[in-house]
């Protein structure tokens, strides 16, 4: 029923606005993101008709409960106000906002007008008294502290006593919050419908990615690497400070039109061919290629990943091989030409002959929607609770919102990592329709202003309420033309603004060996790994592990680096040097960052220490401590100078000391 047929004595009560509910994505229509154990704030524009008080509070719940928590906002300014919540586990909530006239805030807030101008004020300290026996009398749900309270008070201001005891014992803070819970909400107005929030768990927006393919760690290109030889490199890869380990496909390889060295449409014998052409004799998606292991081995790899800290992400490619079994099994699944051919592939021009791909509708709707999410939950049985999605963008979104709902029943701590680089709005949609973190257009760029322009959209826009980007430096299909001309610096650069911008970043190995071959021209990988094992000297000179190991350790060590939202960008007089900071809410943990952009040249900035976040004038002096070489220091007067050779280091790193506070 449309509000305006209500009775008019209901459509008359709700006499209070409330507007402008931010977070809130379109409108209600996806939820808003939230994480496990951090604050989740909420404002609203609340106003009210007159000159009467009015209080609000932010309602949530977990989904399906049946009561509301209540956290009170407070006023900003210009009827503005917000509240904030911590949701202490992973799973779908909900939130709405409440407001009401406040007589007896009301009451305190004129009578105090009156007894500050010397007015006689015994008439309203009679009414202020029926406004908290009124209380009483409707305090039917109150708990019992609260009616205990309400009693206490009213004998106390039974007796005979003089009008500045009576008004002291009503206005004094304890009155005003027993009140504000109990007393009576007169014209009370909430949100229409409650505005859906779904709450992560910590690992989504705080995670360091390695990427490595299995079939490559035995250390020779004459073997394929097994589970086993994955084990070993474990410390490896958790040394560097990672946590998430993240393999492509580890599916049977199809052998029709497998690919060669360079993707060749020839394979020579020996060839493994890509893993993203899923599926032979062997199995397909919910199958292990038999070269790396068995299940057994598989779930040992889980095991002793955890022992070392990481977790395993696997990756979700909705792609087979013309020699999948679901070729035979559900031909419906897949089109076919006219000449009776099943239909490869196509990126128009580009071809993948070893590559069929499924259709969601006519005849595969709902039995393929159906298996694909039977082969996320097998793999969450197996110890799974991280995926990288291959172009989620190229399938419906209806399936993928369908699709992340069903897996959240069974474990909401699911992570989904979508790998769309694509049209921005559809990788915000993807976001918004249930993505947990989303692949970005970090990787291209490279300039100050790019990269200024990009983190202050993702940063500031609506989208930093549902998309959370993770700043990958390289995949397997991408070798950005930055790393392939900018020898070991540029490596350097890149590493660090990934993980000091971004909470979740990623390399893809071979990143840290600085390695650049590329094919002419492409940003392509020469001899890549989608279609060859290959084989590393993991020590190899000018590699930059010792600057992976920092780094990570500093997001570890550092919470400001385990947020995203909180980044700022502060004036340095050089293009070439990008300066910014990040910062906990109560300063406590204060870090600056500045990196030179050119590889290839020193760059020096005059740049300002921000003294007025620390409410310091211009001429202060502030403590500072260098995280890179560990030394304190201080700066004096907000103009400072830098100096960056990339031959050297291309980055800095201080801690700024709250004044006061602990180095």
């Amino acid at each position: 029923m449309d509000r305006h047929d209500a009775p008019l004595e209901k459509f008359a009560s709700a006499r209070i606005a409330i507007e402008a509910v931010e977070p809130a994505i379109d409108a209600g229509r996806f939820a808003v993101k939230a994480l496990e154990g951090e604050r989740f704030r909420v404002e609203a524009d609340i106003f009210c008709d007159g000159h009467e008080a009015i209080t609000a509070v932010l309602l949530h719940r977990r989904r399906g409960d049946g009561t509301w928590r209540e956290a009170p906002m407070r006023h900003l300014v210009n009827d503005r106000w917000r509240a904030a919540v911590i949701f202490e586990e992973a799973g779908y909530h909900e939130f709405a906002i409440a407001s009401w006239r406040d007589l007896f805030a009301t009451w305190r807030m004129d009578t105090a007008k009156k007894h500050g101008a010397g007015q006689n004020i015994s008439l309203e300290l009679e009414e202020g008294k029926i406004l908290i026996e009124q209380a009483l009398a409707r305090c039917r749900g109150c708990s019992r502290q609260d009616r205990a309270a309400l009693n206490a008070l009213l004998a106390e201001l039974s007796p005979p006593s003089d009008e500045g005891s009576r008004f002291a014992l009503m206005m004094n803070d304890e009155a005003a919050l027993l009140m504000r819970r109990i007393g009576p909400r007169v014209n009370l107005t909430m949100t229409e419908a409650p505005f859906p929030v779904f709450v992560d768990r910590a690992k989504t927006g705080f995670s360091a990615w390695y990427e490595l393919f299995p079939r490559s760690q035995s250390g020779s290109v004459q073997r394929h690497g097994t589970f086993n030889d994955v084990i070993a490199r474990l410390p490896y890869v958790r040394g560097l400070g990672f946590d998430v380990l993240y393999f492509p496909p580890i599916h049977p390889i199809g052998r029709t039109n497998r690919k060669g060295r360079n993707n060749a449409l020839t394979a020579a014998p020996g060839d493994p061919g890509s893993p993203y052409a899923i599926g032979s004799d062997e199995g397909g998606h919910d199958a292990i290629h038999p070269e790396l292991g068995t299940f057994e081995d598989f779930e040992r790899l889980v095991k002793a990943a955890a022992e070392h800290g990481l977790e395993i992400a696997l990756d979700f490619a909705i792609q087979c091989s013309p020699d999948h079994p679901w070729v035979k099994e559900h031909p419906e699944w897949f089109d076919w030409r006219p000449d009776g051919t099943i239909k490869f592939a196509e990126n128009p021009p580009k071809k993948y002959e070893d590559i069929v791909n499924v259709h969601f509708y006519r005849d595969a709707i709902p039995s393929l929607w159906l298996a694909l999410r039977d082969v996320v939950l097998f793999w969450l049985g197996k110890g799974v609770r991280i995926f990288r999605v291959d172009n989620p963008h190229t399938k419906p979104l209806p399936f993928w919102e369908w699709l992340i709902r069903q897996v959240r029943v069974a474990d909401p701590g699911v992570i989904f990592l979508s790998e769309a680089f694509t049209r921005p709005k559809m990788m915000k949609r993807l976001a918004k329709v249930g993505f947990n973190q989303s692949y970005s257009y970090f990787t291209w760029r490279n300039t100050k202003q790019e990269l200024t322009e990009y983190l202050t959209e993702l940063t500031r826009d609506e989208c930093r309420h549902y998309m959370r980007p993770n700043f990958f430096v390289n995949t397997p299909d991408i070798n950005p033309f930055y790393l392939q001309t900018s020898g070991r610096p540029g490596f350097q650069v890149r590493l660090f603004l990934a993980a000091t911008l971004g909470g979740n970043y990623g390399i893809y190995s071979g990143f840290e060996l600085c390695e650049a071959e590329a094919i002419p021209g492409k940003e392509e990988y020469l001899n890549s790994e989608k279609y060859e094992i290959r084989a590393w000297d993991w020590d190899r000179p000018g590699n930059i592990k010792a600057d992976i190991a920092f780094v990570n350790r500093m997001r570890r060590e550092n919470p400001a680096l385990q947020q995203f939202i909180n980044l700022n960008f502060y004036n340095a007089w050089n293009d070439a040097i990008l300066y910014y900071g990040k910062y906990t809410d109560d300063l406590s943990n204060f870090l600056l960052f500045a990196v030179n952009l050119d590889p290839h040249n020193p760059q020096g900035a005059y740049f300002e220490v921000p003294l007025w976040e620390f409410g310091l004038p211009d001429d202060a002096t502030i403590e500072a401590f260098d995280l890179v070489t560990e030394q304190p220091f201080a700066w004096t007067g907000k103009i400072q100078h830098m100096h960056l050779d990339p031959r050297q280091r291309p980055y800095m790193a201080w801690r700024l000391i709250v004044p006061g506070g602990r180095r």
